[in-house]
Formats: structure tokens, sequence, C-alpha cells
């Protein structure tokens, strides 16, 4: 192993949906500097997945919220110039209803704001893997369990 680490890295992203929109961050550093996507981060040592996801949302948009559960968890493995692993996330992501604020970025987030999930595919601003198929998914549970 060349300097990388020896196993994956836990973390989170909440994904809110509400009348037909998703709630998206800018995110300031790698992974994915510089595109949109949920608010999330790294899980902290004796952090619960939900608790690290409310975290992280209120840390990068100002919104409180109550999670709902887990909706489905996706690898982000970065590689080397040669191919190698450079690092693995393993990112669960974590449905979450808002209870209240205004989004307003904060940490490492640039920018915070309601996305129309109907236009997620049309690729209006640079999106993180995945935006539209997580939010997707997050709508559809929230129809069945509102």
């Amino acid at each position: 192993m060349s300097g990388q680490a020896s196993s994956p890295i836990p973390a989170v992203i909440a994904v809110i949906v509400h009348e037909g929109m998703t709630l998206l961050v800018r995110r300031a550093n790698p992974p994915d500097a510089g595109l949109w996507g949920f608010p999330g981060g790294k899980i902290e040592y004796g952090e619960t997945v939900e608790a690290a996801a409310l975290r992280e949302l209120f840390e990068e948009t100002s919104i409180t919220g109550e999670a709902r559960g887990v909706i489905t968890t996706l690898d982000i493995i970065e590689r080397s110039p040669t191919g190698e692993p450079s690092q693995h996330f393993i990112l669960i992501a974590v449905r979450c209803a808002s209870r209240g604020g205004v989004p307003k970025a904060a940490d490492d987030a640039l920018e915070a704001r309601w996305f129309p999930i109907a236009d997620l595919h049309t690729k209006t601003a640079e999106m993180s893997a995945d935006v539209e198929r997580i939010a997707r998914l997050a709508e559809d549970l929230a129809r069945l369990d509102p």
C-alpha cells in the first residue's frame, strides 16, 4: 500500500425532498469540490449514521432536520494516476425531513439552495455522482412514508 488509507472512510449525505424540491450544497472541498451535491461528511467516532447526517445538514445549511432512515449507499473511490485506489469513501444516504430554517451555506459548503428534482436531469449545474437517482429514491420513499 503506497500511503493510502487501509480501509474505507464512512461518511453520510443528508437527503431532503419537499414538494418536488431537494436541498443541495456546492462543495468547497474534495471530493467533488465545486460540484453540487447533498450536504454531508465523515461520521465521527461514536456518532450514529442518523446523528451524523443531521449534524452535517445543520453545519452546512443551517437547516434542522429529522432522520427518516437510510436510502442507499455509494462507493466513491478516487484513483491515483496509475489507477490504484487513493481514497475510498462509503457514503450512506440518509433521508431527512426539514424541521426548520432557511438554507444558508456554512462550514465547507460554498452555496446552499433548493433544486427542482424534475430539473436535475438537465445538468443545469455540475452535480456529484448519482444526485438525481438518490433524490428520486428519496422522493419515492417520501410518497410511501411522508
